[in-house]
This record gives C-alpha cells, structure tokens and sequence, in this order.
C-alpha cells in the first residue's frame, strides 16, 4: 500500500523483525517541557512568533493530543516490546514540531480505523500515524503533508542483479506480499516488461513481508517490492545494515505510484493547520526534517515544501 489506507497485515510482522534494532534507532532523542528538543541530534528550539499563531485552547493546555497507532515501522514503534515508550518518524517529527511551537507532542495508541472518528470526536487534535491524504479524508479532517510515498524495491546488500528500476526487475523472480498494492503494481508492469521485449516479472507471493525477505536472503529473487518506507528502513536496521539495499530511481524519489501523508488536523481548530504547516515549513529550511528522514533510511520521500490537503485523488 501507498501509505496507511488501511492498515496492513505485514507491519505487526515487520515489526517484530525489527524491534531488536529500535533501542539503538530511537530512545536518544527527548523533549524539554522548555520548549527544545534533541531530534535526529538536532536541538529543535521554540519560535515564539510561530507559538502565537496556535488556538488559544492549544497554548493554555501546553499541548497537542496526538492520535497514532503502533507499531508501523518505521513511522511508529515501541522503543521496547511491551513498554510504552515510543520512537518512530512521526514521533521524532511530532517532538521537534512541539519544540518549535512550544507546546509538547503527546502521543496516545488508537487503533487506526478508529482515528478521524475521534478527531472528529474531539479526542485528539492531531493524528500522526502515515495516514494517506485523499479527498474523502479531506472532507472531514485537514493535512498537512509532510512525505510522499509509495512501492520500493529492496535487494540484496551490493544489488548483485544490478537492479536500478521497475523495469529491471522483467523476466526476474520478485518476491511481494500477498493481497498488497505492492502485487498489483507487478501485475500491471507486465505489458510495459512485454513493450520493451522482456519477459514478465515472475511474481513470487508470501504471506508476509517478512517470508519474502527470507526468500531474498536465500536468493530464491532477486528483489522485493514493499512500501518505500518500510524498504528503507529494513535497508538500513536489517544486519545492522549490512543485509539489504534499498533501490533508488531518480525518476520515482517518492517511490512508485506515490501519494501524499499528512499529519491529520481536526477541522475545528484551523489556527492549528497553520501553525503545524509553518513550523514544518521552518524545519524543511532548516534542514531538521531530512536529519530525521534520514535516521529512519528513507530521505527521498521528504517533501521540499510543507503543503496542505495536497492530494487531489
């Protein structure tokens, strides 16, 4: 899938696989009730002119009620299995907003189907969970977008096959995850494979993200496709790094077939949207969000610029 659409089956098993790595990921950086933050080992200070622009309701509680569901690596997770503490893209991003605007970031667990009913509720303010923009969100929440994302290739450490785009992966074993956006994608190459005189991809499904990466680690494929951000992030964590490289395509940064995420913002507090746009816009500038794209292995689905309710689809 793009992005959190709905939620998919393989985040509770990437998780797993991955929650051996989050001590040393996440954890380091922490937020200062004095308005700074240590974020992607950048020290994130209050903009007192950005402050001013937030509800009055927001500046007198001191805080913003943020709604995400974890674990979906690597924008959630749990420092530690069965502890609360969180770490994650869109809990760093959420620290350094708050140092920004002075206010603290206070994440909750809410299952993701239940989100926008309870911002529309009034239980939380925001949501910060990879939720994907579209217009039928848009109806009843605000976004501020802050990445586009969409379907990566991962291969193995070196790219042995040489793998530099969609199209090298004709007439070669892919491995993919049953029932994703990520199988129909393949699906759909095949007539461009057939255009440019290749074989189609021979298609190698599984029910888990984690089942088709054991099978490129063996060299039963020779790529898996994925979400772009998981595929970074297993790039990088997997092995210490040493396992996997994720696929670069300059003509698809974002990934393959990418949309927008959006931080979600209830309609009643618009003060809020712009505030939120503005401080991200400010760490665009000043080079924090990359910092913290970065950390999480994945700098190329960062925007350049922080826009609201992007999504036209």
């Amino acid at each position: 899938m793009n992005a959190r659409i709905a939620r998919p089956a393989a985040a509770a098993a990437a998780a797993a696989i991955m929650l051996a790595s989050l001590s040393a990921c996440g954890g380091d950086d922490a937020a200062a009730p004095s308005g700074k933050a240590v974020v992607a080992g950048v020290e994130v200070v209050k903009d007192q002119k950005l402050h001013d622009l937030l509800p009055e309701k927001i500046k007198k509680a001191g805080k913003v009620r943020v709604a995400t569901d974890v674990p979906y690596p690597p924008f959630e997770m749990y420092v530690k299995e069965g502890e609360s503490a969180l770490t994650g893209l869109d809990y760093d991003l959420g620290q350094a907003l708050g140092a920004k605007l002075g206010v603290t970031f206070a994440f909750a667990p809410q299952k993701f189907d239940g989100i926008v009913p309870a911002i529309q509720a009034g239980k939380f303010d925001v949501a910060m969970s990879a939720i994907t923009d579209n217009k039928d969100r848009q109806k009843v929440v605000d976004f501020v977008d802050y990445s586009q994302s969409g379907s990566g290739i991962l291969v193995s450490d070196g790219n042995p096959s040489k793998i530099e785009k969609l199209d090298d992966l004709c007439g070669l074993k892919v491995a993919v995850q049953a029932a994703t956006n990520q199988l129909d994608l393949l699906k759909s190459h095949h007539d461009a494979c057939g255009k440019a005189g290749k074989g189609k991809i021979d298609i190698q499904t599984f029910p888990k993200d984690s089942d088709a990466q054991l099978a490129l680690r063996s060299g039963k494929v020779v790529a898996q496709v994925l979400t772009k951000p998981a595929a970074g992030w297993v790039a990088k964590t997997a092995d210490a790094g040493k396992a996997f490289d994720l696929v670069e395509d300059p003509a698809a940064p974002g990934g393959y077939n990418a949309s927008p995420n959006g931080i979600a913002i209830s309609k009643q507090l618009p003060e809020l949207t712009d505030a939120v746009q503005k401080a991200l816009q400010a760490l665009i500038d000043d080079g924090t969000l990359i910092k913290i794209y970065n950390k999480y292995g994945v700098p190329s689905i960062a925007v350049k610029e922080a826009t609201k309710n992007a999504s036209v689809d």
